[in-house]
């Protein structure tokens, strides 16, 4: 079941505001203490108090940390993430947040990623916020973040390179492609608000079409006259009939033209490893004539960064390219066959209810075939025909069991 997490941030995004919404529609106080712990343990302490802000009411939480001047590099927070026992779904989205912030800091300082140093978003307190907002999202089963139009605010900003004018340069490039809107004086989005919200949520969309369940109110630290400063969250499922088309995802790229060619099936296999819905090969001609590959990995939004991490480590390049894509994936569901000596799985393919297509498992007629010393074309004919005959055909009623969803697997 998908469940969705729309954020207002037409006043402004925070932080802690962010997480302030999200307690209020339900999350235990403790659910973010336990993910700060698990970062740094003992060095942050979370409050929570209810506030008004232009008349409404809202929650405001506090991270609090001795941490004296906050300056952490990247390659840092990234240790500390790696370190953490936290849920695999709350690292890869704090490592989204971090490497979102490292690539906007890089491209305004003129600096490669790795040497980034971040001073006021490196501190205990902007860790905890990015920590807190994932395991918060993680705690209410959010599987799709959407955000709309992001108030940036107006003016200057001080900081430790001196005044700079609002939105402030980093956040100005976290936010290209996003519909954004000054809304108010001052800095309403900071970085780590601009980052949580770029990273997190798959696009920016008004509010969508859903059964509500839950909502939030989650209070900036200044209280505005006239102007609410509030992000408020509306949690629940999508109304049926009525979910976007598809889902979106994205799509790595890189041009290599100087790896040896057997490591290819392992860059490969180890990028399905790491949570890939496919990788695959290319082959072009480059500049000067070069014969070279493009490497393309198909990926959820939140492995985005894991999987960018593996195509560094494993091959030679040095950059990717990033296309968000619309995925449409029909239900399947597995189905055994029986042949002589073993069996063997069908995957079923599934529309409105009828088979689309019926297809047995190549790894398991290879691995039957080689039980058998049989050879592979012939237990893979077997195979097609032990699937027609047990009425697994195109236009047939879906067999009796439970269909995986449609972006449980593959393209």
């Amino acid at each position: 079941m998908t469940r969705v997490a729309w954020f207002d941030v037409s006043a402004g995004a925070a932080g802690d505001m962010l997480c302030g919404a999200l307690v209020d529609a339900g999350v235990p106080l403790e659910v973010l203490q336990a993910g700060a712990d698990a970062v740094v343990p003992g060095a942050v302490r979370w409050s929570c108090a209810t506030v008004a802000r232009a008349g409404l009411r809202a929650t405001h939480v506090t991270p609090t940390a001795d941490d004296g001047p906050a300056r952490r590099s990247w390659a840092t927070i990234r240790t500390l993430l790696d370190r953490a026992d936290l849920p695999a779904r709350v690292a890869e989205r704090a490592a989204a947040v971090f490497v979102r912030l490292a690539e906007a800091e890089a491209r305004v300082h003129g600096c490669a990623v790795d040497n980034v140093v971040f001073h006021e978003v490196g501190g205990l307190d902007a860790i905890a916020d990015v920590v807190g907002v994932c395991a918060a999202l993680d705690h209410l089963g959010v599987t799709r973040v959407t955000a709309g139009a992001l108030a940036l605010g107006s003016g200057r900003a001080s900081t430790r390179h001196g005044q700079v004018p609002v939105p402030v340069p980093a956040v100005l490039q976290m936010v290209r492609g996003w519909r954004v809107l000054a809304g108010g004086d001052g800095e309403l989005t900071t970085p780590t608000g601009a980052a949580l919200v770029t990273a997190l949520a798959d696009r920016c969309t008004d509010l969508p079409a859903l059964t509500v369940d839950a909502t939030g109110v989650g209070a900036g630290g200044r209280d505005v006259s006239g102007r609410p400063n509030v992000v408020r969250v509306v949690l629940g499922n999508p109304t049926a009939g009525h979910e976007p088309a598809g889902t979106t995802e994205v799509v790595i790229e890189t041009n290599v033209d100087d790896l040896d060619p057997r490591v290819w099936p392992a860059v490969l296999q180890r990028l399905l490893e790491a949570g890939a819905r496919d990788a695959w090969l290319t082959p072009i001609v480059m500049k000067k004539g070069r014969p070279a590959h493009i490497l393309s990995v198909l990926a959820p939004v939140e492995r985005a960064a894991a999987l960018r991490r593996v195509v560094f480590a494993e091959t030679s390049a040095i950059g990717v390219r990033e296309t968000p894509v619309r995925k449409h994936a029909l239900a399947r569901q597995w189905v055994e066959v029986t042949l002589p000596g073993g069996v063997v799985r069908a995957k079923v393919a599934l529309d409105g209810g009828q088979i689309v297509h019926a297809t047995p498992e190549f790894d398991d007629v290879a691995a039957l075939a080689a039980r058998t010393a049989r050879p592979v074309r012939d237990v893979l004919e077997a195979a097609v025909a032990a699937v027609a005959a047990q009425g697994l055909a195109p236009g047939a009623p879906a067999p009796a069991g439970d269909a995986a969803p449609p972006s449980a697997e593959g393209p």
